[in-house]
């Protein structure tokens, strides 16, 4: 499962009622992993909010999500976002914070790659390799992440990435709020990434360019916004993934309030920029 952008407003402690319903959902439906895109608590705003405020809010967060998820026995993974732990200068606090909330929560999976836990982290599940990015400023990935892809991805039979930011829009007004980073796309060519999660643009959107599935996450919290190409705000969605032992991916993206409702792929438009629809690929 894939959940992302959870948050509220600005400060806000408390959760909308689908946020519980969707963690309720998954636990029921029992996954081997849930990925959280980044944005789980609502940060990054000026006035600066306290140490305190800030930790207030996480404590909300765990209440409702991390705690429901440990105690049913469900690895969580985590990835930074703009609202919860941006990298510019003027947030570094809530940077900091973030880094302590996930020391002790680190999840039970077998890492490849945890130096630089939370921030960019590398495990393997289930023959499936997955990486954190860590994404939450414009602009090309920062630091040493595109060398320590390849040293821990090259090997994989399936390698997933996952961030905050996406390489490519989907949202209106969100057009420059990506990573935009040509050397990681052909970094992903080169290593064989079939997937790439991305949160921030508040609508699900799956595509695909040169074999490689980007994938754009619904929020569950404030915010909806339009795919670019439409007027409705898209609806509020966790998604699903189900990896088959051959590799093959198959993405579904399940609506609230309650989750019973499959989004239908169809109403979705075929083309966002130089990305086509993923179910048009075969």
């Amino acid at each position: 499962m894939v959940i992302s952008d959870l948050n509220g407003s600005y400060g806000s402690t408390d959760y909308a009622p689908r946020v519980s319903r969707a963690v309720d959902w998954i636990i029921k439906t029992k996954p081997d992993l849930v990925i959280s895109t980044g944005d789980m608590v609502a940060g990054q705003r000026s006035p600066v909010l306290s140490n305190a405020h800030v930790k207030r809010m996480w404590a909300a967060f765990h209440e409702t999500v991390s705690d429901p998820l440990d105690r049913a026995g469900i690895p969580l993974a985590v990835t930074p976002g703009n609202h919860d732990a941006s990298a510019y200068e003027a947030f570094a606090a809530e940077r900091r914070i973030f880094a302590a909330e996930w020391e002790d929560r680190k999840p039970d999976l077998k890492f490849i790659d945890d130096a630089g836990y939370p921030f960019f982290y590398v495990f393997e599940i289930g023959g499936v390799r997955f990486a954190s990015l860590d994404a939450t400023t414009l602009g090309p990935l920062r630091g040493d992440q595109h060398n320590r892809l390849k040293t821990t991805m090259s090997q994989a039979n399936t390698a997933v990435t996952f961030s905050h930011l996406p390489l490519f829009p989907f949202a209106i007004k969100r057009e420059r709020e990506i990573i935009g980073d040509p050397a990681l796309e052909e970094l992903y060519q080169e290593l064989g990434v079939d997937l790439h999660l991305s949160g921030h643009h508040h609508a699900f959107w799956p595509g695909y360019k040169d074999g490689v599935a980007y994938v754009s996450q619904a929020c569950l919290g404030g915010g909806p916004r339009a795919l670019i190409g439409t007027r409705d705000r898209a609806p509020h969605a966790l998604t699903i993934l189900t990896i088959s032992p051959d590799g093959t991916i198959d993405v579904e993206a399940r609506r609230g309030p309650d989750y019973a409702r499959a989004i239908d792929f169809g109403s979705l438009p075929k083309d966002i920029g130089v990305l086509r629809r993923l179910d048009l690929m075969r």
